[in-house]
């Protein structure tokens, strides 16, 4: 790995929490083929089977490639001007039909494996809550007194050095490193998609229902970035997600700071008391 991606894996957690613009962990690079550094063993596990895909299909690719080779030169008009009439071949219809069966079966076995471990939450040891909006998230810590905040994407004008364009928010999703947390996603008008390359995690935000997933312990400190992945309208590339990852520690310092910075006002209204026009009796 290139010295200057493993550099921005490092972010100080403090340093972090007191610098907006702190360098990311995992984030898109110029010219970048492949995927994220991988932040979660579950990413890690994504990262494996794509792999062993990328194998297979290119073996299946350069053997069909060869095989038109094969067939072209071989058969053609001119070096083969009287055609064989065979029409069926026993041995060769068999390969063709248990061969790619076997390739199912082994690329099969995998891949529910990784599906099963990606579905099923263990026990989680906080839960986050993502609210998707046209378009910004809103983001509720429920095991933490139910604290609640906006998350904005900045605009490119409002940018500050190191921040990413398109990327910042005005207020990141802060998590504690090294835990398990239940990620809960819904939406309060249209689809979204709550999508974090780094962490392998990716689900759809639907109004009016609750879906669930989980986010395996990270244990590199950093920011991590992703987007909405759901065509959600107009400003669909404008809601960006900022992932924090500190300590546990420097979590709990957080929560200090955003339960003042985002309490909220429970102060109750004034009540207002509608009052019927005068009549002529009451004038008299």
């Amino acid at each position: 790995m290139p010295t200057s991606v493993k550099m921005l894996a490092f972010v100080p957690a403090l340093g972090a929490l007191v610098a907006p613009g702190a360098a990311g962990a995992a984030q898109p690079l110029p010219w970048q083929m492949g995927f994220q550094e991988a932040a979660t063993p579950l990413m890690e596990q994504i990262t494996d089977f794509h792999d062993l895909l990328l194998v297979i299909i290119t073996l299946i690719s350069l053997f069909v490639l060869g095989l038109l080779g094969y067939v072209m030169f071989r058969f053609n008009e001119k070096a083969n001007p009287n055609p064989s009439r065979t029409t069926h071949n026993t041995k060769i219809e068999v390969l063709w039909t248990v061969i790619p069966i076997i390739i199912l079966v082994l690329i099969g076995i995998p891949s529910f494996r990784l599906l099963y471990y990606s579905d099923v939450v263990p026990k989680a040891d906080m839960t986050l809550k993502a609210t998707g909006n046209q378009w910004y998230w809103t983001y509720q810590y429920p095991d933490h007194g139910d604290l609640e905040f906006d998350s904005n994407m900045i605009p490119t004008s409002e940018l500050k050095e190191g921040q990413l364009r398109l990327l910042e928010t005005d207020n990141r999703v802060v998590i504690p490193a090294n835990t398990v947390i239940r990620l809960q996603v819904t939406a309060s008008d249209v689809l979204h998609a709550w999508a974090m390359p780094a962490f392998g995690v990716k689900i759809d935000a639907v109004p009016g229902r609750l879906n669930e997933v989980w986010i395996p312990p990270v244990s590199k400190e950093g920011v991590y970035y992703g987007q909405c992945s759901e065509l959600c309208g107009a400003k669909h590339g404008f809601m960006p997600i900022a992932v924090e990852v500190v300590s546990k520690e420097a979590f709990a310092q957080w929560l200090v700071k955003a339960r003042k910075e985002f309490a909220a006002d429970d102060t109750p209204a004034p009540l207002r008391v509608a009052r019927a026009p005068a009549t002529e009796e009451s004038r008299n």
